[in-house]
């Protein structure tokens, strides 16, 4: 699609929320050709978009009447409850994009249904610049009705990909703070291992690549081989590095961050887990059992 395309034949949206990620999700519908709504707490946002064919509303009442399909991408879910107190949901559907909890997400599909709106979550994997850049790998994950997802799948594929993942409205949230919590604990690791070197006469840009490229030789391997082992339940086989081994091998990590002058307080609790794991098993496992070590009952 193009910014030639007639707008009469692309589904009308209505869009409240226009910070980075939702100015950049207005300009890729006005640019495939969608008669796009927008509204924002700041009005200067909004009218930013008018001079690229985007209709401003007034209020967010007004840019929900607009359209029957109606996106949020707010701040969080107390700024969804306040943005939509009072206003008329019936018939719309209604797309949260905002980030919220699972627990959020199920709270916030029973409210919509409550007033007549069919709902669906959405999380989204990609930063601004991402947005209508398919080669750049960006997605939503979607959970909720998959009626709903299947009808409008071509409108909401246009800013970046879609991955729905089930019917509970919860599903899309869970999935990306799964994503994202894995991200942070990529990130720890890098910044444990840059402490090391910073002191160091090893350039920085030299040492990048070699750790990028460990991370991810390490990585997609044991993703695959953890789910395989909760599935099946066998720890055991096909085991590289057994448990034992590895915790003996922490030993000489956090020497190693004591000799350098860093602080091991980011790979610690790792370490701590794997610790408490081999004094209940036999040591000949890998690390999957630490999973259901951080499980708690609820």
């Amino acid at each position: 699609m193009n910014a030639t395309t007639s707008t009469s034949q692309q589904t009308p949206v209505s869009l409240l929320g226009l910070g980075a990620m939702g100015t950049a999700l207005a300009r890729t519908w006005l640019t495939a050709g969608h008669p796009l709504t927008v509204w924002n707490r700041t009005p200067a946002r909004a009218e930013a978009l008018a001079p690229e064919g985007a209709e401003v509303a007034d209020s967010a009442a007004e840019a929900v009447a607009a359209s029957t399909l109606v996106l949020l991408c707010l701040l969080d879910d107390a700024s969804v409850e306040a943005t939509l107190d009072g206003v008329d949901l019936t018939g719309k559907d209604l797309v949260n994009l905002t980030t919220t909890t699972p627990a959020e997400a199920r709270a916030r599909a029973a409210w919509a249904e409550e007033r007549g709106a069919r709902y669906l979550d959405g999380g989204i994997m990609a930063v601004p610049p991402m947005v209508g850049v398919p080669e750049a790998g960006g997605y939503v994950f979607y959970s909720g009705s998959r009626e709903l997802f299947e009808l409008h799948r071509e409108t909401l594929a246009v800013p970046v990909g879609t991955t729905y993942v089930g019917e509970d409205p919860g599903f899309a949230a869970l999935h990306d703070v799964a994503l994202l919590s894995a991200m942070y604990g990529m990130f720890a690791g890098a910044t444990h291992a840059f402490a090391l070197i910073r002191r160091e006469n090893i350039d920085p840009v030299a040492f990048a690549p070699l750790l990028g490229d460990w991370i991810k030789a390490m990585v997609d391997p044991s993703v695959g081989q953890t789910a395989s082992q909760l599935v099946s339940g066998d720890l055991t086989s096909d085991v590289v590095s057994n448990l034992a081994m590895q915790v003996a091998g922490t030993k000489t990590l956090l020497a190693t961050a004591e000799e350098q002058g860093v602080s091991a307080e980011l790979i610690r609790p790792q370490f701590a887990l794997m610790s408490r794991l081999l004094d209940r098993s036999t040591g000949l496992e890998d690390l999957t059992g630490t999973v259901d070590l951080l499980v708690r009952d609820r």
